[in-house]
């Protein structure tokens, strides 16, 4: 216990502690509040743990007007809800055993904190306090956030047996914190790499998900423990996967990581990033000249993606723009005139271009340094930019005429009218001048 360690708490958590204290029970902050308030980070949740049985915490809590959802009971939790904003409430707990490799069998409640901290995955997440105890530690969880370190609390082997989401956790709090894995713990993730199988793909893409926005990529740690082998086994196909190109100085993994760490934390762009060479080992080539060659390799790594991001169970709208970043990753200026310009432009969507331009220059930043040009891509966006300022017709609904006037014309409602609308495109496309209602209804005439 440490008095001399002070965390502000805020209102709300210190109305809650009182309540509980008030009616002689112990309460505390735990976890990852405490761990984020000590390295000065902003805590997204404030948990609280205390020896009042649920129902008791329900009790005061109702008693005191707040209203109350009671969110496991089975496992102590209850969550009270402050001006809208939950707070959950666990009761000090013993955990059973873990026949699912994910969740208790059963709990015991008990009425010692250090039991209930104990059960906890790592030492600096067993961290609990309260203004008038301080901090507790019964395991050195300072020390090992002063040191650095991701350390299980007790024997690491039980602490992943109990629930293998811990070992991708290990990876995500040391890719999150800058942190090391201690030697021990990081024994233990290999050596259970395979109990990750009795994980739901849900769990396991929202940990990856933290994983690759996060400011330390550790990508390699997951390659070299098995995991990855055993999330996507594609991504470990490309690792010492040499391109024997003189762009390129790097193998294909290399390349890869290089592309996600110039690119900001933005999931979408993130998840283009990691998946937009992934096809590259199934399309090689080695020309006559001895130089490696990747034809469509854009297409077969946005096929590639969407067999995995479907397979990670990500939503339609998340795979569908991922998908389009890894297929148009490869689209450059290259003398396009201005009609494939605006092709491009609809295509991609207005909407995605920025991502699109970004994705196109990270993965130029990890080409070998001689060929890191990023003219074409430049004059490309400006080109776009261009078109858009000048709000240039694009598609069939910036055409000046529609499908009512073409009906008026004569034409029967059905494929004609859309035939005919996308042939007026490809005419405005080349020169946006014809685009006059007049102009168009004459050039409609001489067509039917």
């Amino acid at each position: 216990m440490n008095k001399n360690i002070v965390i502000k708490l805020p209102v709300k958590v210190g109305v809650i502690l009182e309540a509980l204290e008030a009616f002689s029970f112990e309460a505390y902050v735990v976890g990852g509040c405490v761990r984020d308030s000590l390295l000065e980070r902003i805590p997204h949740d404030w948990d609280i743990t205390t020896n009042a049985k649920p129902e008791k915490v329900i009790s005061i809590f109702k008693e005191m007007g707040f209203k109350v959802i009671e969110t496991g009971l089975k496992h102590g939790t209850v969550t009270v809800m402050i001006d809208s904003e939950p707070f959950e409430i666990t009761t000090f707990r013993i955990d059973g055993g873990y026949s699912d490799n994910r969740h208790p069998d059963d709990v015991v409640f008990t009425t010692s904190l250090k039991e209930d901290l104990a059960r906890r995955d790592f030492t600096i997440n067993a961290l609990a306090y309260n203004n008038k105890v301080g901090l507790v530690d019964y395991f050195n969880g300072v020390l090992d956030l002063d040191c650095e370190l991701i350390k299980c609390v007790g024997n690491p082997l039980n602490r992943f047996k109990e629930d293998a989401l811990r070992i991708l956790r290990t990876y995500r709090f040391a890719s999150q914190l800058g942190f090391d894995i201690e030697e021990e713990t990081l024994s233990a993730t290999i050596i259970l790499s395979d109990s990750i199988k009795n994980i739901s793909m849900e769990r396991i893409r929202d940990e990856i998900n933290k994983i690759l926005i996060a400011d330390s990529n550790i990508f390699w740690g997951l390659v070299h423990n098995g995991l990855l082998k055993i999330i996507i086994p594609e991504l470990v196909n490309c690792f010492n996967f040499e391109q024997h190109n003189k762009h390129h100085d790097k193998d294909v993994f290399q390349h890869i990581l290089s592309v996600v760490e110039n690119t900001p934390p933005k999931l979408e762009l993130r998840l283009a990033a990691l998946l937009h060479d992934i096809g590259k080992p199934k399309c090689f080539s080695m020309g006559a000249d001895r130089i490696g060659h990747f034809y469509e390799h854009q297409k077969v790594s946005a096929d590639m993606s969407r067999e995995i991001l479907t397979r990670l169970k990500f939503d339609n709208k998340t795979i569908d723009k991922v998908c389009l970043l890894v297929y148009e990753h490869m689209s450059r200026y290259d003398k396009l005139r201005t009609p494939n310009t605006k092709k491009f432009i609809n295509r991609v969507g207005i909407e995605n271009l920025e991502d699109l331009f970004t994705l196109q220059i990270a993965d130029i930043k990890g080409c070998a340094k001689e060929y890191q040009n990023f003219d074409n891509v430049l004059k490309l966006k400006e080109e776009c930019t261009k078109i858009i300022e000048e709000k240039q017709p694009l598609s069939v609904r910036d055409l000046k005429i529609n499908g009512k006037d073409l009906m008026l014309l004569g034409i029967k409602q059905g494929k004609e009218i859309g035939n005919i609308l996308n042939q007026l495109l490809e005419m405005i496309l080349e020169n946006q001048k014809l685009n006059e209602k007049e102009r168009l209804l004459e050039i409609v005439k001489g067509i039917i």
